[in-house]
């Protein structure tokens, strides 16, 4: 009975352990399945919101003359010299200067040949507007270079290559008599002698390069710097050792890289269609804008030729100022696809005035670069064209036809949800103010702030190079 007994006594002291430690383990698990934070996937990444780890950028704007921003801006509506390039100029069709004395933020240019590029203006303004009132910006302010993430360069570039292209002389690529030239320098001359550049090489600056030429005289020094341009298109030159100097083959600048510099948007043009407002749309595919251009643009005439009799398609010459305006409003929101072949670079203003009209991007261009890429799924509201196809007779008008109602409307609901990402402008007509936090700027700073690792790699890998190192030609990148 004893050796029962104490056999009893340890099957039960046995059981409690058991009992004790699952319970213990019950514990465990409750308490760092239901108290610990929930975490999202690693992989999802954000597509159509204003969303980061980290909830800003510090930016110093670098002390430039105000000569070459908002100066540049005063001198332009002092100007009574109308743009040679259009033949009416809604900037300069009185002869006489808009403002009667010199404002601190004057308006950016509605000239539509200049307005396209105002990503310069609205980012300026965002980081001018008084601290309080920038609860919503994701770049933050620094007024010590030191505490800095980056250094923002305040020059208007493309407004200084515009005014020189306007003027109708002739000297753009001269350095003599070039008032853009001499304005590029004096920015050069500037950042180069700052501590800031001398410790990065840099590589921490920020640059908007909006305009194709903007910075044409000093792109290989300001090339290690972060550029935020529309496309690469304009970073072509011709390959002067084949067929003596006449070859239309273009060849890469090594000058920029998606892994250093940010693609933005253009300005659209075109006022913003609700979804609500979104009515019946009579026409297959509509394109305005000039059939002839250069380099990878040529592409547009082979289109417009096979295009222009097809039974639904409108191709108009043309671009969106005055009447053409009104017509590119009509034409887009009463057609289910914008057409959008490569011009003189691979995109254009067109494309996000068509997402502001609520018409299918058709994008043909084998070498395009978008916006937000990895934070918008242009896939999900465009149609992606090779150029091999679209050139197949019939095969394009054929391919649109072939898409249903169902996925059309999918297409348009997407485009509505996306519009406010490619809107600059944040309502305050001199530009100062707050801006909406899932606005262009936001999103342009979020992607330079991507960049930051790869910055600060780079700007440690220079300084541990020994002098007179032989460096490849490469992007500056690294």
């Amino acid at each position: 009975m004893a050796i029962k007994g104490s056999t009893a006594t340890k099957t039960a002291k046995s059981l409690f352990l058991t009992f004790t430690v699952l319970l213990s383990l019950s514990f465990f698990i409750f308490f760092f399945f239901f108290t610990s934070p929930v975490t999202e996937p690693t992989n999802s990444l954000p597509q159509t919101s204003f969303l980061s780890s980290q909830n800003s950028i510090k930016v110093y704007v670098a002390n430039l003359p105000r000569s070459l921003n908002y100066g540049l801006l005063q001198q332009y509506w002092d100007s009574d010299h109308p743009d040679s390039r259009i033949p009416s100029d809604p900037d300069h069709q009185i002869s006489t200067a808009h403002f009667s004395k010199p404002t601190k933020y004057p308006p950016y240019p509605e000239n539509p040949l200049i307005k396209q590029y105002s990503a310069e203006y609205w980012i300026m303004g965002d980081l001018e507007t008084p601290q309080g009132m920038r609860t919503a910006s994701f770049a933050k302010r620094a007024f010590d270079v030191n505490e800095a993430d980056v250094v923002f360069v305040p020059f208007f570039a493309t407004l200084s290559a515009e005014m020189e292209l306007g003027s109708g002389s002739g000297a753009f690529k001269k350095k003599a008599g070039n008032g853009d030239y001499l304005r590029q320098k004096k920015v050069l001359d500037f950042v180069r002698n700052t501590d800031a550049w001398k410790r990065s090489g840099g590589r921490d600056h920020v640059f908007v390069l909006t305009d194709p030429v903007a910075m044409w005289h000093f792109r290989e020094e300001i090339a290690p710097a972060v550029l935020l341009v529309v496309d690469f298109g304009g970073w072509y030159r011709l390959d002067t050792k084949s067929s003596g100097g006449t070859s239309s083959d273009t060849i890469r600048h090594t000058q920029v890289s998606l892994l250093k510099d940010v693609i933005v948007p253009y300005t659209h043009l075109l006022p913003r269609l609700q979804l609500s407002e979104n009515q019946k749309r009579h026409t297959l595919l509509y394109f305005k804008g000039a059939k002839h251009r250069h380099r990878g643009g040529l592409v547009r005439e082979k289109l417009w030729d096979l295009l222009v009799n097809e039974p639904g398609v409108i191709m108009e010459e043309g671009f969106p100022n005055a009447t053409g305006r009104e017509q590119s409003i009509k034409g887009m929101r009463s057609s289910e696809f914008c057409l959008h072949p490569a011009g003189d670079t691979p995109t254009s203003c067109r494309l996000f005035d068509a997402i502001q009209s609520l018409c299918i991007p058709v994008i043909v261009s084998d070498n395009v670069e978008l916006p937000f890429e990895g934070m918008v799924d242009y896939s999900t509201f465009s149609v992606f064209v090779a150029v091999s196809d679209a050139l197949r007779p019939n095969w394009l008008v054929s391919h649109l036809r072939s898409i249903s109602e169902k996925l059309k409307n999918e297409f348009r609901q997407t485009m509505a949800k996306v519009q406010p990402v490619f809107v600059y402008d944040n309502g305050h007509p001199d530009s100062i103010g707050p801006i909406p936090p899932d606005g262009a700027v936001n999103h342009i700073w979020r992607k330079v702030h991507q960049k930051l690792p790869a910055i600060k790699e780079a700007i440690v890998r220079e300084k541990r190079k020994p002098a007179n190192t032989s460096i490849p030609l490469r992007c500056h990148c690294t």
